[in-house]
C-alpha cells in the first residue's frame, strides 16, 4: 500500500499519536462537550464551512450541529467514523496512516467493512488522565482538513482552559 500525502496530510503515525496526548483534556463534562461543540460551530460559521460536528461522551451524544450546506449522509459518516475510535481509541487519522505504514489492510485486520468503518480524517480521541472518555467528530470537507478542524477545536477549547501546549 502506497502512501499518498494528498489524502493523509503527509502525517506519520507517530505525529498523530503525539497529538492525542497533547490533546488531553483537563475533564470532559457535559458542559465540556457542549463547549467544543460550540467552538468548532463558530469556527464553522466563521468559515462559512459545510460541516457536522458532534461530540459523544461515551455512546452519548451530548453535542451535535449541522451546518448550512451539509447534507444528512454527513451522519452517515459522522457513524462509520465513530466506530473506528470506539474501536481502538485512536483517531481515524492515526489509523488510516499507521495501516497504510504498515501496508495492511485496516479493514480486514479489524474484520469490519469500509461500509460500517470509515478510516477518513475527522474523528479524535476525547481522552482524559483516566483515558479513553469520548469522541470529536467533524464531517463535511476533505478528510485532512476534517482532521485539523478538530485538532484546531481542541486547541482552543485547551486554551480556554489555562492549558499549555
Amino acid at each position: 500500500m502506497d502512501f499518498d500525502p494528498m489524502t493523509t496530510g503527509g502525517f506519520n503515525s507517530k505525529q498523530l499519536l503525539d497529538e492525542e496526548q497533547i490533546l488531553k483534556l483537563p475533564s470532559l463534562t457535559n458542559t465540556d462537550a457542549i463547549e467544543i461543540g460550540q467552538i468548532a460551530v463558530t469556527f464553522g460559521r466563521q468559515r462559512k464551512l459545510p460541516i457536522t460536528i458532534q461530540v459523544r461522551i461515551g455512546d452519548w451524544i451530548v453535542f451535535h450541529a449541522s451546518l448550512d450546506g451539509t447534507k444528512p449522509e454527513n451522519d452517515w459518516w459522522i457513524n462509520r467514523k465513530v466506530v473506528v475510535v470506539a474501536l481502538n481509541h485512536h483517531s481515524t487519522m492515526f489509523e488510516r496512516v499507521s495501516s497504510e505504514e504498515r501496508g495492511v489492510d485496516w479493514h480486514k485486520e479489524n474484520g469490519v467493512t469500509d461500509e460500517t468503518h470509515a478510516i477518513h480524517g475527522g474523528a479524535l480521541p476525547l481522552r482524559t488522565e483516566e483515558g479513553f472518555k469520548g469522541i470529536l467528530i467533524i464531517s463535511g470537507l476533505p478528510q485532512v482538513e476534517d482532521h485539523l478542524l478538530a485538532v484546531e477545536v481542541l486547541t482552543e477549547f485547551l486554551a480556554r482552559k489555562g492549558e499549555l501546549l
